[in-house]
């Protein structure tokens, strides 16, 4: 079927104004990934599943001039020892950045592995994209995996001393960045991956991670602070025997943020759990759209989404769960929540449940509300101040999504730096 003609003019200016990366081993998947564009063209706000979110700035020629912030506050998790991997807007800075030798995995730059004859990230790039579009077609994602020029490329076989922490950096107010993650986690191997900063005025970024029997792999990411800035993130995971994934975003500022998360569970007993937390402010909108599929018996999934919005801010979840013929024993979870602190700000919700199995208990809900009165008049009635009491039922609120980072340090770290946005905010 041809495309509408106006998806079809934003898709060919979009194209024509990229040029693919060379490098002969990723480049089928790349000629793959430029095919699925042209087929499914850039998103639309008629689209199903962007109808809460308008796509324009996401996809026109030229990224929207974003200014640059600076906080005067060190990295989110400087503090770590880490293994520190840094891009620039969306370039790899060598200097900024560490050795990238740490026992127990190994690291590279997907620019490197694109120049090689053979690596095993050929059998793995773009092909947890390309499955993750159907039903629902990714059309960035795809653009991403044609276009994207630099990552890291990350085989997990053991389990490393320290976390690797890839650091983000925003400094061109037109910086339009493409990055593309592959991530192998070999069977009995387990890391954590940190993920922080900006990055650019627009983002595209894509992550493919596959996780062998028993393996396991945390992730934590921070996504701020500048305002103006435009991301668009895709995470796809494939999960196999007694495997575990446990994913969580917090997100402060930013005009427009698309985080979307695709994960199937193809290994019996395999866990699985999706979280995040926003705090938006104005001219904000944030959407998490997420699609778990299980396709094994006895797995587990999560997915617990709280956000907090004021003065006309947005929020936006599309969540479901998809339980295939045959996939018994099924635990799904899913919880999304908003608390509203004005009459301005609105969340918008789609949770799904598509069952094709009998034994299985899976849930879903989503709410929305104000502050909760009764608690802030207990507060105050101790001498709290109210703004002061406001953010500490903020806090409380964001608890339970905090709660499932694995790392308590991580999850005091994301709380504190919580507190300090809250306070300048009053």
């Amino acid at each position: 079927m041809a495309l509408p003609k106006l998806k079809q003019s934003a898709t060919e200016a979009r194209l024509d104004a990229l040029t693919m990366p060379e490098g002969g081993l990723l480049q089928s998947a790349r000629a793959a990934a430029v095919a699925r564009v042209q087929t499914m063209g850039l998103p639309h706000r008629r689209d199903e599943y962007w109808k809460y979110t308008t796509p324009t700035s996401l996809v026109e020629a030229e990224a929207p001039k974003a200014e640059v912030f600076v906080s005067g506050e060190a990295p989110l998790f400087d503090h770590f020892d880490s293994v520190k991997i840094v891009f620039v807007d969306g370039v790899f800075d060598a200097e900024a950045s560490d050795d990238l030798a740490l026992d127990g995995v190994t690291i590279e730059r997907l620019v490197d592995v694109a120049q090689k004859d053979i690596h095993w990230s050929k059998d793995l790039y773009g092909v947890l994209e390309a499955r993750g579009q159907t039903p629902v077609e990714r059309p960035l994602a795809a653009l991403n995996t044609a276009y994207a020029a630099d990552g890291v490329v990350i085989h997990v076989t053991g389990k490393p001393s320290k976390p690797i922490n890839l650091v983000y950096r925003h400094e061109s107010e037109t910086s339009d960045a493409y990055l593309h993650h592959v991530i192998r986690v070999d069977s009995d191997a387990e890391a954590t991956i940190l993920e922080n900063g900006p990055a650019a005025s627009r983002f595209n970024n894509v992550t493919e991670v596959e996780i062998a029997d028993k393996g396991t792999l945390h992730h934590v990411r921070a996504q701020g602070r500048d305002h103006e800035r435009r991301a668009s993130t895709h995470m796809f995971a494939r999960l196999g025997t007694e495997s575990v994934y446990k994913t969580f975003t917090l997100t402060v500022n930013g005009v427009l943020t698309r985080n979307e998360h695709v994960v199937e569970l193809t290994g019996d007993d395999a866990a699985a759990h999706v979280a995040g937390a926003c705090v938006g402010d104005g001219d904000f909108l944030h959407d998490d759209t997420v699609f778990i599929t299980h396709d094994a018996v006895n797995c587990e999934s999560r997915q617990v989404f709280k956000k907090v919005l004021r003065n006309g801010a947005t929020g936006v979840f599309q969540g479901k769960i998809l339980v295939k013929e045959g996939a018994q024993k099924t635990d799904g979870y899913q919880i999304s929540q908003s608390l509203l602190l004005d009459d301005d700000s609105q969340f918008l919700a789609k949770p799904e449940l598509e069952i094709y199995a009998d034994d299985v208990a899976c849930s879903h809900g989503s709410t929305s509300g104000a502050i909760d009165e009764e608690g802030l008049f207990y507060l105050r009635s101790r001498g709290v101040p109210a703004a002061e009491a406001t953010d500490l039922l903020t806090l409380a609120f964001l608890a339970e999504a905090i709660e499932e980072i694995e790392n308590e340090e991580i999850g005091e770290t994301l709380v504190d730096r919580l507190q300090s946005w809250l306070s300048r905010r009053r």
